[in-house]
């Protein structure tokens, strides 16, 4: 039995964060029920694609959930859209604020139809301040929290990928729901949560925001140990073009490497003030004179803190990974890989991953032992891989 069994959620959420939350609850056993306007989630649209011109990370995203198309306009889907929410535990949804309360359901009613209904409003800045209607993407979230100033090289800074900010607010909205459904359990009553995609990036913050209140210790891009001051905690090239990661903070580690490349001069170096810049030019020298694969058969075996950096492609082939089996892979004409939650319950990974189903609503408040509403798709179980 898996931890969430007998959950329903409603997800009402489109693109990455709210559907990826929605999946590690799926992933936890609940039963997922996802609702699209007629036009359907705006990722199905977006590159790359399948054979038959979806996303394959709309379907990735949503897999292990139920589909249904309905019109929040209408009064079909509206009426539709109250019987679910009088059966569901959890509703998410990604609306601009102030949206969901002009469609009829706002927190007070949401909270009139099903009192131990948890309902987590996801946006871009939150559903109060003077940011809450404004636009945004990932990008500009990490870019006002401060995050984007401190990542790239010194020249200028470098966008994350993938995403950093949908999937923060993704686990943020994760986080929040649980504790709520714990509190249910105690007190009977749901709840509103609001989750702001920026400030699910903010938290992440701490260091920067608190040295930048300190005269003199503020971080600038490669001016802290862990953005590239550090010799011994940097990314560099190999002999064969490709690249190593290379991070003995302690120096335990760092002395296995020096022994390792029978450096013994270097080990007094881990000291040298930052930023370490004659040091990283010796190191530099150093990993170009051998490939990526020499120096993983030296250092290795050395417990260094190192690794190669390399392509997502054969990271489903590492055999840490395999061992794991959190990583599953399709082949065929629309190959992909997933990644299930990262958590394993009783010494065991979750179940795989059902392909998506598109039904009619009918069929969900059906199972759901609710009166039957008009207004849903026309009755359809076509999965989609």
């Amino acid at each position: 039995m898996m931890c969430l069994d007998g959950l329903r959620v409603l997800d009402l959420s489109i693109y990455i964060p709210g559907p990826f939350a929605t999946l590690m609850l799926s992933d936890l056993g609940a039963e997922v029920v996802k609702i699209e306007a007629p036009a359907g989630d705006p990722l199905r649209g977006q590159p790359p694609f399948d054979s038959d011109g979806v996303s394959p990370f709309y379907k990735l995203l949503n897999r292990n959930k139920q589909v249904v198309t309905l019109d929040l306009k209408s009064e079909a889907g509206k009426a539709a859209l109250e019987e679910l929410v009088r059966g569901a535990d959890v509703l998410l949804e990604s609306f601009r604020p102030g949206v969901l309360e002009r469609l009829g359901f706002g927190a007070a009613r949401l909270r009139e139809i099903n009192p131990r209904l948890v309902h987590c409003a996801m946006s871009g800045y939150g559903q109060t301040g003077p940011f809450r209607l404004r636009s945004g993407h990932d990008l500009t979230y990490i870019a006002l929290s401060g995050g984007l100033a401190l990542t790239g090289p010194r020249e200028r800074p470098m966008m994350n990928f993938p995403p950093l900010a949908d999937h923060a607010g993704a686990m943020q909205a994760l986080v929040a729901i649980l504790a709520a459904l714990v509190r249910r359990g105690v007190t009977g009553q749901g709840g509103s949560i609001d989750v702001s995609l920026f400030e699910a990036a903010l938290a992440w913050q701490y260091m920067p925001l608190t040295l930048g209140r300190r005269p003199g210790e503020a971080v600038t891009r490669e001016g802290d140990l862990l953005n590239g001051a550090a010799a011994w905690y940097r990314i560099y090239r190999t002999k064969d073009g490709r690249f190593a990661a290379f991070a003995p903070m302690e120096e335990k580690f760092w002395a296995a490497f020096c022994k390792a490349v029978e450096r013994p001069d270097l080990l007094p170096r881990h000291a040298d003030p930052f930023p370490q810049t004659a040091l990283i030019a010796e190191l530099e020298e150093i990993f170009a004179g051998r490939s990526l694969q020499e120096w993983d058969d030296l250092l290795g075996p050395a417990d260094c803190c190192f690794e190669p950096v390399i392509d997502p492609a054969d990271v489903p082939d590492h055999p840490h990974v395999r061992e794991r089996g959190l990583v599953k892979v399709a082949d065929g004409p629309d190959p992909f890989a997933e990644i299930l939650l990262p958590a394993l319950f009783d010494s065991q990974p979750p179940p795989p991953r059902r392909p998506m189903e598109k039904v009619a609503v009918e069929t969900v408040l059906a199972a759901w032992g609710k009166p039957s509403v008009p207004g849903g798709l026309p009755r359809d179980s076509r999965r989609e891989s």
